[in-house]
């Protein structure tokens, strides 16, 4: 029934699109028809978007593993030394109030090329891992915990055989926003003028010929390729946790 009502609200975004695409904006021609968008990129076909989606993708992918994976050591560095917790989440609220944009540039001249583009990336996901990682370490059962204690394990025992565990799905509650965040992140590297070549780029380069329909036939991909990434990390995390399901489930 859900895919059903997603699918009833796709069609009605997209007829909504249409039907302002020949009246309310038509005489502007900034919004094309679905169809002029998909006519567009017929025509432009793979040669043009398959080189320019897998430039993105890389470099967002990059950003996602080493973001990510940033955040889960600070997570686990800050559960086992406590006194570091105030200085990571400083850290980690930085990162994420900081406009992409702002820093950009500088970013830009401090490292340049593709390097920018993944560091923007990293950036993007820092603080929703970390956060999650966090609140999931310690959302570990206390009898549990105490259990371990009593029979002599230490920090690193109860960290690996409860904490880690229950700290599984709110992580992969944060890796799944972390997953569009990469690509917008890659794209903005990109379109600051840091790549020769990917979604970023010829965002700007189309916005700039005024070619309408190409414009929107990328930030379609952008969108198609973020969904994606969230998806394939939904499909992990269902996986991987398959308790969380199952107890969201029971508890309805």
């Amino acid at each position: 029934m859900k895919r059903i009502h997603g699918l009833l609200g796709v069609a009605v975004l997209i007829a909504l699109w249409w039907l302002l695409a020949v009246t309310v904006f038509a005489d502007g021609g900034a919004v094309p028809t679905p169809w002029a968008v998909l006519a567009g990129m017929g025509h432009d076909g793979w040669a043009f978007y398959g080189p320019n989606t897998t430039a993105t993708v890389g470099a967002a992918l990059q950003g996602f593993l080493w973001g990510n994976g940033l955040a889960i050591g600070v997570a686990l560095l800050v559960l086992l030394v406590p006194r570091l917790e105030a200085v990571a989440t400083q850290l980690a609220v930085i990162s994420y109030c900081i406009p992409l944009l702002a820093i950009g540039p500088i970013i830009l001249v401090v490292f340049g090329g593709e390097a920018a583009v993944v560091f923007l990336a990293a950036v993007s996901v820092f603080f929703t891992t970390l956060i999650g990682a966090l609140l999931g370490l310690r959302s570990a059962d206390r009898t549990s915990l105490d259990l371990i204690a009593v029979y002599g394990g230490g920090r690193l025992a109860k960290l690996r055989h409860v904490q880690i565990i229950a700290a599984l799905p709110s992580t992969f509650a944060g890796l799944k926003i972390s997953a569009p965040s990469a690509l917008l992140g890659a794209i903005i590297g990109e379109y600051l003028g840091s790549n020769d070549q990917g979604l970023g780029v010829s965002l700007m380069i189309s916005q700039q010929q005024f070619q309408v329909p190409r414009t929107w036939g990328l930030a379609l991909v952008a969108g198609l390729v973020a969904g994606l990434g969230y998806a394939v990390v939904a499909l992990v995390a269902r996986v991987v946790t398959p308790w969380s399901y199952g107890r969201a489930r029971s508890s309805r």
